[in-house]
């Protein structure tokens, strides 16, 4: 635990605007620590920064007394099955692979199992307006990673982020949550229950302190912690636009793999991840396509077995093309694997329109069908 000195020096180095993170990283260098760079005179600041900086760090203000002291109180609420704590640069438990990166934080507010920082870990990101079919992959994927040991490692948004922390929590391997705000706060507030479980059984981080609010400039910034702390990053889902491409680019300039699962060519939210495959990452179906890449083991039959979710009995009975046998099948060998419209399917299967949607509707209830955007229906595959 840090001392109230020593707090009270890296909150003033981390938080205080005007002093960006290269340039309090090279005055730690130079003079060892945070504390050490406050009590520094003026002219072996100046040395290593311009006036303005040094004008900055000689000013104090009551926010940074508030600030202080709200984290004491914070820290000191730390409970057992939910521990808070603070990782600085020169911490021995300071994850070695963000320190590989170009712009690694000067310390983490952590809450929950800061171990995992040092754990071996992938990324999973995707898109927050996921298809369910996006959601699916994204949780199964995670399970079988954690399964294999790998923390799973993403951002807590809605849509691919959820679904990745929640099949991470189902292994071994547990999550990491990375945040855009303090830990103070949850956002989004609808994964307030999801943050919870995740401090108790992984990891929740942040480089803002307690009280910062989301801003739109924080969540990119974050996404530079999801991708540095993982050994690759895998893309589920996302536009052309998505944040996700971000944390992809950022992965690559970090040297580590990129995955990408393939999708529809008529689905915006596999643009993305067509493109990123266009340059250079790895087209990925399963889970042993990731660990192969990452030189882990492949998954064994049994165990894969283990780890596929549940499906309704539509489902049950494959043929070797993985169209389902049974009084549907020929309905589910109609639908493909591309979005499709209700009149399209009704030539392609002669059946009748109020026979066709009774069907589709089962299917949809099932699980099986999903409908999208513009009347269009698409079936679901098996994660």
């Amino acid at each position: 635990m840090l001392s109230q000195d020593e707090l009270a020096a890296w909150l003033r180095l981390a938080c205080t605007p005007g002093i960006g993170r290269a340039t309090a990283r090279k005055l730690l260098a130079a003079l060892g620590s945070a504390e050490r760079v406050l009590a520094a005179d003026d002219p072996t600041l100046l040395s290593l920064t311009g006036r303005d900086v040094v004008r900055v760090l000689r000013r104090r203000e009551a926010r940074d007394d508030a600030l202080v002291a709200a984290t004491r109180r914070w820290l000191d609420a730390s409970a057992d099955d939910e521990p808070r704590d603070i990782v600085t640069l020169g911490d021995p438990r300071y994850p070695t692979l963000l320190l590989e990166t170009a712009d690694p934080p000067l310390l983490l507010f952590t809450l929950g199992r800061v171990e995992l920082l040092s754990a071996q870990s992938v990324a999973i990101v995707g898109s927050r307006n996921a298809t369910p079919q996006g959601v699916d992959n994204a949780r199964a994927f995670a399970r079988a990673l954690s399964e294999r040991g790998l923390a799973i490692v993403s951002g807590l948004a809605m849509g691919v982020d959820g679904a990745a922390h929640e099949g991470g929590l189902d292994g071994p391997g547990s999550t990491v949550a990375f945040v855009g705000t303090g830990l103070d706060r949850c956002y989004p507030s609808s994964h307030r229950a999801l943050m919870r479980r995740i401090a108790r059984n992984g990891l929740v981080a942040s480089e803002y302190p307690l009280g910062a609010i989301p801003l739109p400039d924080n969540f990119p910034r974050r996404n530079r912690l999801i991708a540095g702390l993982s050994r690759g990053t895998l893309v589920v889902e996302a536009a052309l636009e998505s944040g996700s491409l971000i944390t992809a680019r950022m992965a690559v300039e970090s040297g580590r793999d990129v995955f990408a699962i393939p999708g529809s060519i008529h689905s915006q939210q596999s643009q993305g991840c067509h493109r990123l495959i266009q340059e250079g990452a790895k087209l990925v179906e399963n889970a042993d396509d990731v660990l192969r890449e990452l030189r882990f083991g492949p998954l064994g039959e049994t165990r894969r077995a283990t780890l596929s979710p549940a499906r309704p009995s539509l489902f049950a009975t494959a043929t070797d093309d993985g169209i389902a046998a049974g009084p549907d099948g020929a309905l589910r060998a109609a639908l493909g694997h591309d979005p499709v419209t209700f009149d399209a399917l009704a030539a392609r299967t002669g059946m009748p329109s109020d026979q066709l949607a009774a069907r589709l509707l089962d299917l949809e209830l099932a699980g099986v069908v999903e409908r999208l955007p513009g009347g269009l229906l698409q079936r679901r595959a098996l994660a």
